[in-house]
């Protein structure tokens, strides 16, 4: 599985290290927002990496949407408790919620079904910071600070029409939403699930970008052309 070489799990904890999970969000998502580097003092494990794990501890039902309560820090021991009903709460040793899950309908438990879940959706879900994110902030003449940009997962959910796959999954932006408050905004991303060219789901994930200023075009054109050439330099 390939999730294996990105935590480590003990006496019934799950840790993750900064180290594991800024490369989980550089090698598997793209992914190269500052908030995942293990020198960064606001970091936090990638929300991602959480969800695939949930995906690998709980199969995928047909409904399920996922909420980040609470950031998670290096190494924090979690804890992945027996899925026995709808709704799942993932916490840290001390009880405090960092992933809430609810799920309904059947469940598959197909490995394959999940790497290929997992694999596509990350990939999709990396492309959002910065690359998604730009004309939105263009369009409504706002930008997160270049200096010190904070944009989170906030929540995700989707829906499967049916869970058996004739190849690959494939995860495609469809639409995308910025709502804008006095100091964040919020950026919805709504999704298509294909099974090839079949469509068989939809989704919608949910970023909150912080500390919004009036949009720069040329700082932030100069953030994300030093983005880029940490991506493509890795």
């Amino acid at each position: 599985m390939l999730l294996e070489s990105y935590y480590t799990k003990r006496d019934n904890l799950v840790r993750i290290s900064a180290a594991q999970a800024s490369t989980f969000a550089k090698q598997e998502c793209r992914d190269f927002n500052p908030i995942h580097d293990p020198e960064n003092k606001r970091f936090c494990v990638p929300g991602d990496l959480l969800f695939s794990l949930a995906l690998n501890e709980y199969g995928v039902s047909e409904s399920m949407s996922f909420t980040f309560t609470n950031m998670v820090g290096d190494n924090v021991g979690l804890v992945f408790p027996e899925a026995d009903g709808e709704h799942i709460v993932i916490t840290n040793e001390q009880g405090k919620s960092v992933l809430e899950i609810s799920k309904k309908g059947s469940t598959s438990h197909d490995p394959a079904l999940i790497e290929s879940l997992i694999k596509n959706y990350v990939v999709f879900s990396g492309q959002n910071f910065p690359t998604l994110l730009m004309p939105l902030m263009k369009k409504h003449n706002v930008m997160f600070n270049p200096a010190r940009p904070l944009v989170m997962y906030n929540s995700m959910s989707f829906e499967f029409d049916a869970l058996a796959l004739n190849a690959p999954v494939n995860v495609e932006l469809e639409d995308s939403l910025f709502e804008v408050e006095p100091k964040r905004a919020n950026n919805f991303l709504h999704f298509a699930i294909n099974d090839g060219e079949k469509s068989i789901g939809r989704g919608i994930k949910k970023m909150v970008v912080a500390g919004l200023k009036p949009y720069d075009h040329e700082s932030i054109t100069a953030f994300s052309a030093a983005y880029e050439a940490r991506r493509s330099a890795f």
